[in-house]
């Protein structure tokens, strides 16, 4: 006996039909479909609609709920406006149609398309759906350029704005700070700079209770409700290391947006995947930054020379600080097991082979003279906050003036003889163009003025770059004596002391003196501001 006839009228939307406007609307397909069964007598059991979704998943919400009604046999019949909308993925649409269906006894429409599976479907079936598929992969290709032509002129594309910024109420492909959350990065890159680490940063904002991205974002759009319902109110503060590293790390703030962290495995999968960095791709200046750009690389300069703990438990406080004077290679910490004492040495010289000296200084002179020095600074400080600001805009500006006019007048000349080596090579140009002169000359004089443009090129570089450092220097006293401020009075050294106050340490090889004692000098360059030990002792 056959069974009578309950239709499913199936429709599906994803964005990527919009360009064919309301000829694929869901209102369109359900009024297609309405006067399609009103027209053959055919009794409806429900409706089901995917809107948003494409059709090369079959993961849909009321997809799913029709097959489950077909399993409870609510359903015998599917009806849908024309096969695309059923399905564009070619293989999983083939099982569907041409196995599973016929398998349950389930009758397939699709209007447009003149396909009923009762009176036996078309050979052109197969083809449509190839061309759906087709169509799919052919439309997934525009998208990625046109989305590639969006991110070179600077959009962003994002579900949520990133902590510290909103999207922009005019261009929802652009960030603005957010002034009510700006504070929470800002506070995240003070303790960075100052040394924490991402495990002690999470542990503060745990303490002063500021809240996760997570629960701003829940507070203001609703999302994650899932995570912090029936929970206590200490949720909204718990911080983890991963999100603070993510931070850390990230260039939204210094203005860049990154794209193409993660891809598609292809058009017909929704997983995403990792890319290498190296295929990543910034857009720079694309909004405006919260963190300067100095600020930023210094973090990541910390982030690379903090070291982790040792096997037996204990952290070299001096890992990635201290550097051998001459080869510019890092010391590398040792035990005297006999004298129970520890120490420094140069590892290129402990590599043996004869290449540098041992540089070697015990762990304990290295310790006192180091905070010595900064118990020093921060006691200046405190005493006397804006003399020190003054000494040392005096000491380095003084020390500076000399060498900074110097080097303005190397560059200066330098470039006044590109642009006479310019003159000069049009000329021989000329002057070929006339034969007066020899290939051979002009071979050997174009060779000659091009390897000394080369020269002045790469100095001119290297003069700017010298200069701009020293510029750098000289505006960095206000950032190093408000650093110095947060560590009063320090009694023992710490990695993150070091750290947040120390860019290198430079220990060269000790010399015998006539009274057969030992001298050795050491360099502290400070963050910010550099030597200003060698400075203050030229002052007193």
């Amino acid at each position: 006996m056959k069974q009578p006839i309950s239709a499913a009228l199936y429709m599906r939307l994803s964005r990527d039909d919009e360009s064919y406007g309301d000829s694929v609307s869901i209102e369109t397909q359900r009024k297609i479909l309405t006067e399609y069964v009103r027209e053959n007598h055919i009794p409806v059991y429900d409706e089901y609609v995917d809107d948003g979704v494409s059709g090369m998943t079959f993961d849909r919400k009321d997809f799913k709920r029709m097959m489950e009604d077909v399993d409870a046999g609510k359903v015998n019949c599917i009806i849908t406006k024309d096969l695309s909308r059923f399905g564009r993925e070619y293989i999983q649409t083939g099982f569907y149609l041409e196995i599973d269906f016929p398998s349950r006894g389930v009758r397939y429409i699709a209007v447009n398309d003149n396909e009923d599976s009762e009176k036996g479907l078309s050979d052109f079936v197969p083809f449509k759906s190839l061309f759906n598929d087709f169509y799919a992969k052919d439309t997934s290709r525009k998208v990625r350029a046109a989305h590639k032509a969006q991110f070179q002129s600077g959009e962003r594309f994002c579900s949520y704005a990133p902590l510290g910024y909103k999207k922009d109420p005019a261009d929802k492909n652009h960030l603005v700070i957010d002034d009510e959350t700006r504070w929470i990065i800002e506070r995240i890159y003070a303790l960075a700079l100052q040394g924490s680490g991402a495990a002690r940063i999470s542990h503060i904002l745990v303490e002063e209770q500021i809240p996760t991205p997570a629960w701003l974002n829940y507070q203001r759009y609703g999302t994650f409700a899932h995570i912090f319902k029936d929970q206590p109110d200490s949720k909204r503060f718990e911080w983890d290391i991963t999100t603070v590293k993510k931070i850390l790390k990230d260039e939204t703030y210094i203005g860049n947006t990154i794209h193409y962290r993660q891809t598609k495995l292809s058009y017909k999968s929704k997983k995403r995947v990792n890319r290498p960095s190296d295929d990543w791709v910034t857009v720079h200046n694309t909004h405006e930054p919260i963190i300067s750009q100095d600020d930023f690389d210094l973090v990541q300069q910390m982030i690379a020379t903090r070291r982790r703990p040792r096997k037996d438990g204990t952290t070299q406080i001096f890992a990635g600080l201290v550097k051998c004077a001459d080869c510019g290679w890092s010391l590398v910490y040792g035990m005297n097991n006999q004298r129970k004492t520890a120490f420094y040495q140069c590892s290129k010289y402990a590599q043996g082979f004869g290449q540098c000296s041992m540089h070697y200084i015990r762990y304990d002179v290295l310790y006192a003279y180091v905070l010595s020095r900064l118990q020093f600074w921060a006691n200046a400080v405190q005493q006397n906050e804006q003399g020190i600001l003054d000494s040392l805009q005096k000491s380095i500006a003084a020390e500076q003036g000399t060498g900074g006019k110097r080097v303005e007048a190397e560059i200066s000349a330098a470039q006044k003889r590109l642009v006479k080596l310019d003159n000069l090579l049009v000329k021989l140009y000329e002057d070929r163009m006339n034969e007066t002169v020899s290939e051979r000359n002009f071979s050997m004089l174009t060779e000659k003025y091009q390897r000394e443009q080369d020269e002045l090129t790469a100095k001119i570089e290297k003069l700017s770059t010298q200069l701009a450092t020293e510029k750098q220097q000289a505006d960095g006293v206000g950032k190093w004596v408000e650093l110095v401020k947060q560590y009063s009075a320090p009694m023992e050294l710490t990695a993150e002391l070091l750290n947040g106050l120390i860019e290198k340490i430079l220990v060269h090889s000790s010399v015998k003196q006539p009274d057969k004692t030992r001298e050795q000098e050491i360099e502290i360059y400070y963050r910010f501001v550099g030597r200003i030990d060698q400075i203050v002792s030229l002052t007193k």
